[in-house]
C-alpha cells in the first residue's frame, strides 16, 4: 500500500479560511487564542481531576478522557492551519492529509462516544439515583471508554484504507483548512463507490447510534425533572442544559458537515470550525460553570449519614431534606433517607466543575 504508486500528485492545496493577508492575519491571531486556550483549558481540568480524589468518580473519568480527545483533536487540526495561515506555500502531502484525515476520524468519533456516554451517566444519576452506584459500576465506565476508543480507530480504519487506493490525477486544491474526508473524495479521478458508502454507512450508524442513546436519554431527564414539583429542584437539574447545548453543537454540527455535499461553501466552513475548534475549547469552560457549587458542596462529600450512597447522591439527598421532608422538630441528622423527588441535583453535584480551576 505505498502511497507514492497512487498518483502523479504528492501534494494537496489546502485554500483555508480567506484569500486576504490581512484577514489571515487576524485569524492566525484568532485561532492561535483559541488554541492556547484550548490547551490549557483541557491541561487543566485534567489535572485537577487526577490530583483531587474527591474527583474520581465516574463522570469526571469520562471527562478526563474527553479531556484529553479535545487535546489530540485540536492538536491534529489547528497546528497546520496556522502554518498555512501565515505561509506562502499552503500546501500538505497526500499521506499528511490521509493521515490527518485518519487522526480526524479517531478523535471526533471517539470524542460522539463519550459525549453519548456521558449523557447516560446524567440520566442515571438523575433518574436512577439511588442504583447509580450499581449501574455506573468501575468496569462498565472503563468499558464505555474503551469501547469509545475502540470503534474510533474502528471507523477511521474502515474510511481511510480504502482512501489508500485512490488515484489523484490534476485536481490537487481542497476548498478547505484541513483534510476532511468529503473534501477528499471529489480530487480523486479513481471510483470512490466504496468510499461514498464507508463514509455514509459509518456517519449514520455511528453519529446517529450515539446521538439516539443521547436523545433517549435526555428524554427520561427532561421527564425527571418535569415531574419535580420544587422550582428550587428544577433548577438544579437543569444545570445539565450546559452538557445538553455541547451535545447538541457538536453533533449537529458534525453531522451537517460530513452528510451535506461539499462545495466550500461558508456555512460548510463554519461547521467544521464548530466541532473541530470551537467544541475542544468550550468543553473545559462549559464544565467550568458550577465550581462554586462544588465549593458550597463540600461538606457532604463523605457524608456519614449515607455511606452506601454515591457522594453526589448525598447532595440529592440534602435537597429531598430542605425541600420540607425533615420531620417537624426534628435535628437534622434523624432525618429519613426518601427516594423522592428523584434526581433534583444530582447532575450539578456530579457534573460540577473542579474547585481548582481559575
Amino acid at each position: 500500500m505505498a502511497l507514492g504508486n497512487h498518483s502523479t500528485i504528492t501534494k494537496f492545496l489546502l485554500l483555508g479560511l480567506s484569500a486576504n493577508p490581512h484577514v489571515q492575519a487576524l485569524l492566525f491571531v484568532l485561532f492561535l487564542g483559541i488554541y492556547l486556550l484550548t490547551i490549557m483549558g483541557n491541561l487543566m481540568l485534567l489535572l485537577v481531576i487526577r490530583a483531587d480524589s474527591r474527583l474520581h468518580t465516574p463522570m469526571y473519568f469520562l471527562l478526563s478522557h474527553l479531556s484529553f480527545v479535545d487535546l489530540c483533536f485540536s492538536s491534529v487540526i489547528v497546528p497546520k492551519m496556522l502554518e498555512n495561515l501565515l505561509s506562502q506555500r499552503k500546501t500538505i502531502s497526500v499521506e499528511g492529509c490521509l493521515a490527518q484525515v485518519f487522526f480526524v476520524f479517531v478523535t471526533a468519533r471517539t470524542e460522539a462516544c463519550l459525549l453519548s456516554g456521558m449523557a447516560y451517566d446524567h440520566y442515571a444519576a438523575i433518574c436512577r439515583p439511588l442504583l447509580y452506584g450499581q449501574i455506573m459500576g468501575k468496569q462498565l465506565y472503563k468499558h464505555l471508554v474503551r469501547g469509545s476508543w475502540g470503534l474510533g480507530f474502528l471507523d477511521a480504519l474502515i474510511n481511510v484504507l480504502p482512501a489508500v487506493n485512490m488515484v489523484f490525477c490534476e485536481a490537487k486544491i481542497i476548498h478547505h483548512y484541513s483534510c476532511e474526508m468529503p473534501s477528499l473524495l471529489p480530487l480523486s479521478c479513481s471510483d470512490i463507490s466504496r468510499n461514498l458508502i464507508a463514509l455514509l454507512c459509518s456517519t449514520l450508524l455511528h453519529g446517529l447510534g450515539t446521538f439516539l442513546l443521547v436523545f433517549l436519554s435526555y428524554t427520561g431527564i427532561i421527564s425527571t425533572i418535569l415531574s419535580i414539583s420544587s422550582t428550587s429542584g428544577r433548577s438544579e437539574a437543569f444545570t445539565c442544559s450546559a452538557h445538553l447545548t455541547a451535545v447538541i453543537l457538536y453533533y449537529g454540527s458534525a453531522l451537517l458537515r460530513h452528510l451535506m455535499p461539499n462545495s466550500g461553501s461558508p456555512i460548510e466552513l463554519i461547521f467544521s470550525v464548530q466541532y473541530t475548534i470551537l467544541t475542544p475549547m468550550l468543553n473545559p469552560l462549559i464544565y467550568s460553570l458550577k465550581n462554586k457549587e462544588v465549593k458550597g458542596e463540600r461538606s457532604l462529600q463523605d457524608s456519614s449519614d449515607l455511606p452506601q450512597l454515591h457522594k453526589g447522591q448525598a447532595r440529592w439527598n440534602r435537597l429531598a431534606f430542605t425541600e420540607g421532608r425533615r420531620e417537624p422538630g426534628a435535628p437534622e441528622s434523624s432525618v429519613p433517607v426518601t427516594p423522592q423527588p428523584r434526581g433534583a441535583c444530582a447532575c450539578s453535584a456530579l457534573h460540577a466543575a473542579p474547585t481548582a480551576l481559575p
